[in-house]
């Protein structure tokens, strides 16, 4: 029986060609048209179809080992040095160290392919695959930061247990920050987030997971503001945290534990480090390298972040910070220790009024009363340190926009406080994209000059004045040549009678009216205001005009 053989679509398409060359429905030359050859090539597979039939179009190639593969030799002494010291690398690091290390020079590929066949890899298609809802990325760098820590055995054997803080950009992938720690404390997060700070500037959020750092997880808390001493360190600095309901909602950062944990684990093997210290200062080389390779592009070029005004100290904002009572015998109560205050007068206004006491790092405490500091001592005791709005769904648009909006509120309430100094709200406005004002005191609004009315004194004219003549054309008693004065019917009955006399002067006209009785003297006429005259000129004439005939 014959073996079967295969076939590309290209070769099944000559031998449909072949075959009605050999019926005689199409010649060599149509047929050489058709295949894109010349009719000699036809002439060549038409005689080897004829000879051996479809099979001898199939190429001769197929099934036998390349000419340009690599030596078997090679081969093996990679698969046995990738076995010896890389049997849990994956192939694409394996292949790195491979070519830094070892000058062997093979792509990934290739090793996948070898270690697959070796037992040492395990292909895509053969783990089980969990189903993910997916979340498309922020538009632009520093709008959401997730933010982890991972616990795992980062030295081996060699040293401690730790945790690795790490901070990655939702829109690039970038390892934005990474610190070794003893644990996911208040203390250790304020020193990650510090040097972020004065790398990066603020991003819009931060998006962590309901760890009691970042959130206040009782229920029916009874004491306090409502907000962990990270998240009101963070609303100090007008940045806001959102608290994922799941690990998955977060997988940025989740899948780059998982490639931390493969990939920084080998690097510190591979350098000898083996304690917290020395790890953290490998940690920005490393996170260089990783961000050379993994980093994309975002979508828009815009930067989020936001530089630090002059009044944002991170050496005051991220420390421990609460609130007491001090006493009328200066003294309070913090953590199982009383401190007792240095009378001054500062002190005396703030006998029976809560002060605020500050934590460093290194347990240093401060008590302040509106900026200033006063000097305390301490009752020894056994003080020891107490380490310190979910968003149910993935789409962030929304919620970030909303953030924005407030923290540009926020802005504007601190340009309209009396407290900033002018350069200090010019910062403000550069900060917020706005152009600083050339003179920021505000401007006052502009008085309309008053001025006073003027006074006429009319007396009786010697010549005639056109002011009495249109008064008169106004209240009804001058009649001018060419122009129609509308008036009631029963005064026009009673003017009917009357004629009115043509008289070519401006005083004798007003004389021979016959309403002269209703003109006022002009000894008793007093002073008129002469706006407000030639107003009621003006409306009078408006509703009286009439066509001119």
């Amino acid at each position: 029986m014959e073996e079967p053989w295969t076939m590309t679509t290209k070769e099944l398409d000559r031998a449909t060609v072949m075959a009605r060359l050999v019926e005689g429905t199409l010649t060599q030359l149509a047929a050489a048209q058709a295949l894109g050859m010349s009719v000699r090539q036809v002439r060549r597979l038409q005689r080897g179809y004829e000879a051996h039939g479809a099979k001898s179009l199939a190429s001769k190639r197929r099934g036998r080992p390349s000419n340009r593969r690599l030596p078997g030799t090679i081969r093996e002494l990679t698969i046995e040095l990738v076995r010896d010291r890389y049997a849990d690398f994956g192939p694409t690091l394996a292949c790195e160290k491979l070519r830094e290390l070892h000058d062997v020079c093979v792509s990934s590929e290739t090793l996948r392919a070898w270690m697959t066949a070796a037992g040492l890899w395990t292909t895509r298609a053969e783990r089980r695959r969990r189903p993910q809802p997916p979340r498309a990325r922020r538009d632009c760098f520093g709008e959401l930061v997730q933010i982890d820590g991972s616990d795992h055995e980062w030295f081996e054997e060699r040293g401690p247990r730790c945790t690795l803080l790490v901070y990655v950009d939702d829109a690039t992938s970038k390892l934005m920050e990474l610190r070794f720690a003893r644990s996911e404390s208040t203390f250790d997060y304020f020193a990650a987030t510090e040097r972020y700070l004065k790398r990066y500037g603020k991003p819009v959020a931060f998006y962590s997971d309901k760890a009691s750092t970042f959130r206040v997880n009782a229920k029916e808390a009874i004491a306090g503001v409502g907000y962990t001493q990270f998240g009101r360190a963070m609303q100090s600095l007008n940045i806001d945290v959102i608290c994922a309901n799941t690990p998955a909602a977060k997988g940025r950062v989740e899948r780059a534990n998982q490639t931390l944990q493969d990939r920084l684990v080998k690097e510190l093997r591979l350098r000898g480090i083996c304690d917290r210290e020395a790890g953290n200062a490998y940690l920005d080389e490393f996170r260089e390298d990783y961000n050379r390779r993994f980093a994309r592009v975002p979508r828009h070029e815009r930067d989020a972040h936001r530089p630090l005004l002059p009044q944002d100290d991170l050496r005051r904002i991220l420390t421990w910070q609460e609130q007491r009572r001090l006493s009328l015998n200066l003294t309070l109560h913090y953590k199982r220790v009383l401190y007792v205050v240095s009378n001054s007068p500062a002190a005396d206004k703030a006998r029976g009024k809560r002060v605020d006491v500050r934590e460093d790092e290194d347990g240093t405490v401060h008590i302040e009363y509106r900026g200033t500091e006063f000097p305390a001592r301490a009752f020894a005791k056994d003080a020891h340190v107490n380490p310190g709005a979910i968003v149910e769904n993935k789409l962030f648009g929304h919620t970030l926009h909303i953030i924005q909006q407030a923290q540009h509120e926020r802005d504007q309430e601190r340009l309209r406080t009396k407290r900033m100094t002018l350069r200090d709200k010019d910062k403000l406005r550069k900060a917020m994209g706005i152009e600083p004002e050339l003179n920021a005191k505000p401007k006052r609004p502009r008085r309309t000059p008053f001025y006073p009315p003027m006074q006429l004194s009319i007396t009786a004219p010697t010549q005639p004045n056109p002011l009495d003549r249109v008064l008169a054309w106004a209240k009804g008693d001058l009649t001018v040549p060419g122009v129609v004065v509308p008036t009631a019917p029963a005064r026009a009955a009673k003017k009917t009678s009357a004629s009115t006399p043509s008289c070519s002067n401006d005083r004798e006209l007003l004389e021979s009216s016959p309403n002269k009785a209703r003109a006022r003297p002009a000894k008793e006429q007093t002073a008129i205001n002469t706006p407000m005259k030639y107003a009621a000129v003006r409306r009078q004439t408006r509703d009286r005009q009439a066509p001119v005939e």
